[in-house]
Parts: structure tokens; sequence; C-alpha cells
């Protein structure tokens, strides 16, 4: 890894997580999933994000896990790495990882379980993390997700600590689902690495000087996202962010990673992807198949009518 990794830009997947039927990990399903989602179109992975379930897995999962990435032939220039836990310690084993294989970043929540808590203190537990990693290589790209995290990231916090480390707080996704938020830290801090979180916001994002999507929907339709970032100025532009909206809004009528799962199975007729672990649930047999027509109608390229159920 050279001392200056070029910034994330593009299109990012988040990458989802197959179980084996005894809820392990499956490497084997998880390098693929990843090899193809690059060929369809990504210019990434993230991988250990919310869409992949990392909160489920332990620390030596996702370590196994990334090496087997690795191994596989991914460089770790286009892999971003989830690396933000409960725990002090995890969070830096995670990272520390991450720049050993050659990670050019790492998203990184804040610390979510404790809930109301002072954004000085947010600021300590980052710089912690910062300053125990030791590497000059780091590039934080804040994961801001507080319908799920219950921790936001408050615009002063982030410039804050932009301000503090400006060679490694590089960027942020934006998963909150509130555009403003995004637009309004752009235009504090043109050039700032920010990402949606949902391919919804992508030309908009793109259009105030944001890098790109990190989006769970690129498990699926990366190939359609990829064109909407690549022609965002294009006469058709317009065009083609309805149709990844479009297709999103399908997708997220249902639970999102149950959801996801059950189209890569329809895909790949792996039905060993419908597996998630608890307390996610997976989803319905009907369920996934009112999702499948609904794609299918929509005109969703991997998918023909005779692939329409998916068994239990």
């Amino acid at each position: 890894m050279t001392n200056n990794p070029k910034p994330l830009k593009g299109v990012f997947c988040p990458v989802l997580t197959p179980f084996d039927d005894q809820l392990n990990p499956d490497t084997t399903l998880f390098v693929e999933h990843c090899h193809r989602v690059l060929a369809e179109g990504c210019h990434g992975l993230a991988v250990f994000g919310t869409t992949g379930e990392a909160n489920s897995l332990s620390v030596k999962e996702r370590i196994l896990l990334l090496d087997a990435l690795i191994d596989s032939g991914v460089d770790g220039s286009v892999i971003a790495p989830g690396t933000g836990c409960a725990a002090l310690p995890d969070s830096v084993r995670l990272t520390q990882h991450a720049l050993e294989v050659g990670c050019s970043g790492v998203l990184m929540l804040p610390p979510f379980y404790y809930k109301n808590v002072t954004d000085d203190g947010l600021f300590q537990a980052f710089v912690k993390i910062i300053e125990r990693v030791g590497d000059s290589r780091l590039k934080i790209y804040l994961y801001h997700i507080p319908p799920v995290s219950g921790v936001p990231l408050e615009l002063a916090l982030v410039e804050r600590l932009a301000d503090a480390y400006p060679e490694c707080v590089v960027g942020l996704k934006d998963s909150s689902g509130n555009w403003p938020y995004t637009e309004a830290l752009l235009k504090a801090r043109p050039g700032f690495g920010a990402f949606s979180g949902s391919e919804i916001f992508l030309r908009n994002n793109l259009l105030a000087g944001g890098v790109g999507t990190i989006t769970a929907s690129a498990n699926v339709n990366a190939p359609a996202i990829r064109s909407a970032y690549d022609g965002f100025r294009d006469k058709d532009a317009e065009t083609l962010q309805s149709a990844i909206t479009r297709r999103r809004q399908i997708i997220q009528a249902q639970p999102m990673i149950p959801g996801l799962k059950a189209v890569v199975a329809a895909v790949t007729g792996e039905n060993g992807w419908l597996r998630v672990r608890p307390p996610l649930e997976p989803l319905s047999l009907a369920a996934s198949n009112d999702l499948i027509k609904s794609l299918i109608t929509d005109g969703y390229p991997p998918l023909s009518k005779s692939e329409i159920s998916i068994e239990s």
C-alpha cells in the first residue's frame, strides 16, 4: 500500500454476507459475489457494513473474510471495510488489519451502544482510534446512519474531526435519508469525500460535489447505478437517475437485507443466500416472489419469468 492512497470515489457495494446452514459466513459465496459486483461495474466494495450484517459478525469472522477476499485477487485499494464497533479495541484491531492488507480507506461507525452521548465524547472516541492505530496511511470515511445506529454525527462534529485530522478524516457516507445533511456538508466543506447512502440521491450528490454512492442496491443493480454515475451530466442523466430510483423503491418496499438476499438467490440459483443471522429473518416465500415479480415487471435484466419462484 502506498503512503498516500487515492481518495475513494464512484459506486461502492456494501456487500451482503452469505451464511451456510450453520449460520457461519460462507466464504466461497462471499468472494464470488464480490468479484461479480466488481465485474458488473462497481468501483469498489464496502464490506462489513449494515447491509453485510457486520454487527452480527465477530472480529475474527470479519478478518477471515477480508483475508479471503484479498487472497482471491481483489486489490485492497478498492475495498473500504467497515471497522467501527461499540468497543474501542475492536475498532482499532479491525482498522489496523484493514491497513495491513492494503485497504485505501475504512468506513467507520461511531460507538453506537450508548445513546444521547455528547459530541465531545464522540470526538474522543474517534481520536482514540486514530491515535491507537497510529498510521499516517489511515483514511476514515465516517458512517452517518442515525436511523440504525441511534447516534448521529452532527455536522459540527464532522467538521471538528476533519479540521483536527485533515489527512485522516477525509469523507463520510450519509445513510440518514436526509439529503439536506449532505448538501450542507458539501457547502461547508467543498471537496470532502461525501458518499450518498442511497442511489436515490446519487445525481444530487455528484452535482453538489460529492464523490459517489455506497448503496445496498449495488448488490443487485450495479450496472444501472454505474451508468447513472458515469452519465450524471449527460442529456439522459435524469432518465438514468429515475430508473435507478424506481428500482430502489421497489427493493426497499421489503426489508432490505433479506430482500436483497432473495434477489441474489433468484439470480444465482443459490438458495443459501436466503439465510440471515437472527434477529433478522428471511423474507417469506410470498414476499420474495412479490419482490421478484415487481423487478421483472420493471424489466430487471438478470431475471426471467421462469425464475419467479424461490423455494423455501
